[in-house]
């Protein structure tokens, strides 16, 4: 089959390396993609905000399915487009989107339909919202309702930081300015990442990994996009991941069937295991970024026919996905700045020479003339597989040390939980 992917970060580059070992894939197409997905891929220069240069573009080049890979595409609608026009598609509609597009959604949704999630407010007046944090302890969450890149989350520890993160959300300096929030409860626990498969009604696990969202080491400073992960995330059980999926993914799927607005594609649900049990913290309405980088080194099967599957509504005429007992560990190098404002333009050097004990994917980083260079705050995704997680993470900060790029940044942290955990 012949299929779009659309996206150019490091997520997307994990997509087409996988997509492309595919055995029922004819012809892979990518937009904007960037010089790593172009290995794999026919580069297509499309404006993804207008919907009809892309159907145009599919119908032309008689693309069978359309693998979606950011968020902003999802919550602009662009499935309903392709969809209406016959074109199959992974990746929610608009309206399912809402779960990743609106925090609020999400957590009315939750209410409904009694899946375990932090208690919560929303607000849509900075007054009121002021008001409601008497409602709450400390730490207290606050986060913007709309889409924030992995961002838009603040964890006060004080009165005085929650004030000050509502004035800068109903200021409009986050997010471009905000008009709805949610103050939620701050639950202690373990974080860790679930993805599941949908074609609307059936479900299917899709591996887990624990990322880390934090810029400094020991999970310090501010949030990020996230900047390095591991998989599997040991700390979900299976029993564990079975409650989750019976108590939060399928619920869900159900809620959002049964309103006339079924979701399909991956569901990524980002949990907290607190004392109580697996509670949601948020759904990401596509696969996560640096998760796909350690879970598509891990999966055995045809990428293509699964998500075609999916997208046709046949997903319980596949076998269940496997993945490889092998670990995998991901650690993001990033621009000087980040998560601020990053410095573009520094060189990067000693891919190949990385590539032979780790896979670079490339995410903020396009080429400028013959060379590679930086073009975004996280720039490039080492990722090291091995049959332990020490040698998995270990392979990824060998393949690190083979790079060269003037003042980049990464954690040397990356899966600490999991090297502290005791072994049984």
């Amino acid at each position: 089959m012949n299929i779009l992917l659309l996206g150019g970060g490091g997520r997307e580059h994990a997509l087409a390396w996988k997509l492309a070992q595919s055995p029922s894939l004819t012809k892979l197409f990518a937009s904007p993609g960037n010089p790593g997905i172009g290995d794999h891929a026919q580069l297509i220069a499309l404006d993804l905000t207008n919907h009809a240069e892309v159907v145009g573009f599919c119908q032309r080049a008689a693309v069978d399915l359309v693998v979606i890979g950011p968020e902003a595409p999802l919550v602009d609608g662009i499935a309903d487009s392709l969809r209406a026009t016959g074109i199959a598609v992974f990746g929610p509609s608009k309206a399912a989107a809402k779960l990743e597009g609106s925090k609020g959604f999400t957590k009315d949704l939750c209410t409904t339909a009694n899946i375990p999630t932090a208690a919560y407010l929303r607000f849509s007046d900075e007054t009121a919202a002021l008001a409601g944090l008497e409602a709450f302890g400390l730490p207290v969450v606050i986060k913007a309702d709309g889409l924030a890149a992995g961002k838009g989350v603040v964890i006060a520890t004080t009165t005085q930081d929650a004030r000050a993160a509502l004035a800068e959300m109903f200021g409009g300096s986050r997010d471009g300015g905000n008009t709805s929030i949610v103050i939620e409860e701050f639950l202690t626990g373990e974080e860790v990442s679930l993805f599941a498969l949908t074609d609307g009604s059936n479900v299917v696990s899709f591996g887990t990994a624990q990322d880390h969202k934090r810029i400094g080491e020991g999970d310090t400073g501010a949030n990020t996009g996230g900047m390095g992960a591991y998989s599997p995330a040991g700390v979900l059980t299976p029993a564990l991941e079975d409650l989750a999926m019976d108590t939060i993914v399928r619920p869900t799927v159900a809620a959002m069937a049964a309103a006339g607005t079924p979701f399909v594609g991956v569901l990524y649900a980002g949990l907290m295991l607190t004392a109580d049990g697996p509670k949601l913290i948020e759904y990401n309405a596509r696969f996560g970024d640096p998760e796909t980088q350690v879970l598509m080194p891990r999966f055995k099967g045809d990428l293509a026919q699964v998500f075609n599957a999916v997208a046709l509504g046949r997903l319980a005429d596949e076998a269940p996905p496997a993945f490889s007992q092998d670990f995998a560990c991901t650690v993001v190098l990033a621009a000087p700045g980040y998560p601020g404002t990053p410095l573009a333009g520094g060189k990067i050097e000693g891919i190949s020479c990385a590539n032979e004990i780790a896979k670079v994917f490339l995410a903020g980083a396009k080429l400028e003339g013959d060379r590679l260079a930086a073009s975004g705050g996280r720039v490039l995704a080492v990722t090291g597989s091995g049959t332990s997680f020490a040698d998995a993470r270990a392979n990824a900060y060998a393949g690190i040390a083979r790079l060269t790029y003037p003042g980049g940044y990464f954690r040397r942290d990356i899966g600490w939980r999991e090297v502290e955990r005791p072994k049984l």
